[in-house]
């Protein structure tokens, strides 16, 4: 399933992911810190939706109460896993 997340209280605005069988086939985040977002996109990708959420959920940025790692985690909630 392709999916966009609009992120909030990131320097990144979208998130485009793509979910089969629970599994994260593709992600691509819109802005940002690039170098820091592609690393993540290919760290996640062909892992299993839980183990993702389980690593990633709570991340914290620069003081802010939510991460590009945490906002995967709430598209990915967002999708109904």
């Amino acid at each position: 399933m392709e999916y966009v997340y609009r992120t909030q209280g990131t320097c990144s605005t979208n998130i485009e992911l793509n979910v089969e069988d629970g599994v994260v086939k593709e992600v691509a985040f819109w802005g940002g810190c690039n170098g820091n977002l592609q690393g993540l996109s290919r760290l996640v990708k062909g892992m299993k939706v839980e183990e993702v959420i389980k690593k990633l959920e709570g991340v914290r940025c620069s003081g802010r109460p939510t991460s590009c790692p945490d906002q995967l985690c709430h598209a990915l909630h967002e999708m109904g896993y």
